[in-house]
């Protein structure tokens, strides 16, 4: 792998940087204190083509590699994690999958105003009483002539209250296990489905988290995304990229925190001298500082083997296990550094421990990554 961007490569983190910048960056904390982001930084991120990347162009799309994704949801998580979030999701779940596993009329339907911002997109997998257990969910699809019948609940969904469809993936057989679960593309203002905002979150405040309510919801067979029973393989193939974003925006996570620590540091003086100056406190930046080259080499690695068409999903565990947690650290380490100004919301270290947090619970929790990397060390599963 070369480890030096292409010239295109560079100029579209170049545009992520100018665009945190100037349009998320003075924002991120007024954004979390009101639990909401500004709806219409979604036609922004879409003029920019930063809801179209890896999508192909004939639909819609920017193009572009999915190392170019990573660095432009590094970007995002750099600025607020909030805002990665909907590119995460929207792109990242439910776009690249209908480009994976959609038919023509699907993609045609869907992607050109997924990738423009004209609308937005939610996955609806997790329910309350099914989150890593996700082959147990007990929503259900029932066939009715030329139609599905749905009912059921969802919950934790990012981009819940915003979007305009939701990948639902629903139980249509009577096998057991994750062998009965098929996947449907949902408008959301399809008569049944509800929607209801959760607030108070400890993170990410500022994205639209909802709970989704289905009772009776009717769509025609042709909502379908892929073959009936394979909504699983579905959803997991979805998770297996997604957790490439998750770790990048972890990456930008660590990086705003070095660079408010080392900024702060430099500033701050303790004992005559700034305490830039001391051993301990430059032992944390050096340990923030390792954790953020580490992550995005683990992350890189993921999106040259997508690109590539090899195998990548044990990586991508690996990936988001180490990032997530690094994040954590990372913040943590910061806070440490700002001392008790830390941890107050006048300084950005807080949110991004906030933030950085559910990254370690959310497409897959660290216990379930390390499940899925001692499977694919030993060849057994732990379920």
């Amino acid at each position: 792998m070369n480890l030096e961007l292409s010239a295109e490569q560079a100029a579209v983190r170049r545009l992520a940087e100018d665009f945190v910048h100037r349009e998320i960056a003075p924002h991120a904390a007024a954004w979390d204190r009101a639990e909401r982001v500004d709806p219409g930084i979604v036609r922004k991120l879409g003029a920019l083509g930063f809801l179209g990347l890896t999508v192909p162009e004939e639909y819609g799309g920017s193009g572009g590699d999915h190392l170019a994704y990573a660095l432009v949801t590094e970007e995002l998580g750099r600025g607020d994690s909030a805002v990665r979030g909907i590119v995460s999701v929207s792109l990242g779940l439910v776009a690249k999958t209908i480009a994976s596993w959609g038919d023509e009329e699907q993609k045609r339907a869907w992607l050109p105003r997924l990738t423009s911002g004209e609308v937005v997109g939610c996955f609806g997998l997790t329910e309350p009483g099914t989150g890593s257990d996700a082959g147990n969910l007990t929503t259900r699809a029932v066939r009715d002539g030329g139609d599905y019948v749905i009912d059921g609940a969802k919950t934790f969904i990012t981009n819940g209250t915003w979007a305009d469809v939701v990948l639902l993936f629903a139980r249509t057989g009577g096998a057991p296990g994750h062998q009965g679960i098929s996947a449907f593309l949902i408008p959301t203002g399809t008569p049944g489905l509800t929607r209801r905002e959760i607030r108070g979150k400890l993170g990410l405040r500022g994205q639209a988290t909802a709970e989704l309510a289905l009772e009776g919801v009717r769509v025609p067979a042709s909502a379908m995304l892929g073959p009936e029973g394979k909504g699983f393989s579905v959803a997991m193939s979805a998770l297996a990229k997604g957790r490439m974003s998750v770790a990048a925006g972890c990456v930008g996570i660590a990086r705003a925190a070095l660079d408010a620590a080392v900024g702060y540091a430099g500033e701050r003086e303790q004992f005559g001298t700034p305490i830039a100056r001391h051993q301990l406190v430059q032992e944390l930046l050096c340990d923030i500082a390792v954790d953020v080259d580490a992550a995005r080499l683990l992350t890189w690695r993921v999106a040259d083997l997508v690109d590539r068409g090899e195998p990548f999903a044990t990586e991508a565990s690996k990936a988001k296990l180490f990032a997530s947690e690094a994040a954590v650290r990372a913040a943590n380490n910061a806070l440490q550094v700002f001392g008790g100004y830390g941890y107050i919301d006048e300084y950005p270290v807080g949110k991004l421990l906030r933030d950085a947090r559910v990254m370690t619970l959310y497409e897959g929790t660290s216990q379930i990554q390390k499940l899925v990397i001692g499977r694919a060390l030993t060849g057994v599963s732990a379920f």
